[in-house]
Formats: C-alpha cells, structure tokens, sequence
C-alpha cells in the first residue's frame, strides 16, 4: 500500500518537474539541474519585469510636462539567441513612426521575423529581427540596434515637428 502510494507521489513530481522543464526551456536531464534551470528562468523573469518597469517609468518621466513631440518613445533592444527583440513605446498615437522603424531595420540588415504593433490611442512595438548574414558570427550588437532605432526615431521625429 505504501510503495503504491509512494509511485503515485513520484510519478506526479516526475510529471511536474517535466513540465517545469518545458516551461522554462530547459535541457536538464536531472531534478537539481531542472530546479536550477527554473530558478535562473524564474531570475531572468524578474529582471525584464525590472527592466520593463524602468522603461515605463522612463518614459512617464520623460513625457510628464511634456505634450509636444519632445517626449520620444522608449526603446529597448535585448539579445536573443538568433536575433533581437526590439521593444518600442509611446504613450501616444505616432503616426509613421511604424515606417522609420522598419526602414531602420532594413539599413541594419534585420528581417523582421515576428512583430505586434498597435497604433491607435499609444505607439507599441514588439518585433523579433534576425540578421541577414550568411553563416557567420553576428556583426551587431544590441546597443547597436537600439541605437539605429533612436536615430530613426529622432529622425521622424523633427520631419513630424517641420509639418
């Protein structure tokens, strides 16, 4: 009776720890490593909240007082295994931004592989781009991407203000 109870507890947490495993993408085969693999993911969850939260935070600041085009949306760029996710965000509608972006990510050499965008009350961006490069190591970085995006952002950004 105990050793039938004691298979049934250790196959849910076997079960269980399969599916943190899947959660959180890791390639561990024993339950340390899954639990470590889950505690780092369950880090790097906290710090794009952190991340995120400083960005909003930044860009309250930025536009509070400010009812012109001189509050610029926030960016942030973080490097993924093959490619980048490049966040954009404006507490208002921008009109052609959309189109600076995607220009400046066709000087950069990014594909567009997956992207959600909303224009209507705020500015939202969220894309993942990956580099056209041929089979070599990568010729950018993140600071690099966010930069252009800046750039892109500015630059449509004194075209709207000479309208």
């Amino acid at each position: 009776m105990v050793s039938r109870e004691h298979q049934r507890s250790a196959a849910a947490l076997h079960e269980k720890l399969q599916l943190l495993r899947s959660i959180t993408n890791s390639h561990a085969l024993n339950k340390t490593s899954i639990i470590v693999d889950a505690s780092k993911y369950i880090e790097d969850l906290k710090e794009k909240v952190q991340r995120l939260n400083q960005d909003m935070e930044n860009a309250q600041t930025s536009s509070s007082g400010h009812d012109d085009f001189n509050a610029l949306p926030v960016v942030s760029v973080k490097t993924l295994e093959k490619g980048f996710m490049i966040n954009v965000l404006s507490e208002k509608s921008c009109p052609g931004l959309l189109v600076s972006v995607l220009e400046a990510f066709e000087d950069l050499g990014l594909n567009v592989l997956e992207a959600r965008v909303s224009c209507a009350d705020s500015f939202r961006l969220q894309a993942v781009g990956g580099e056209s490069v041929e089979e070599g190591e990568s010729s950018m970085d993140a600071e690099a991407v966010k930069q252009a995006v800046i750039m892109s952002i500015k630059n449509w950004s004194q075209t709207t203000e000479n309208d």
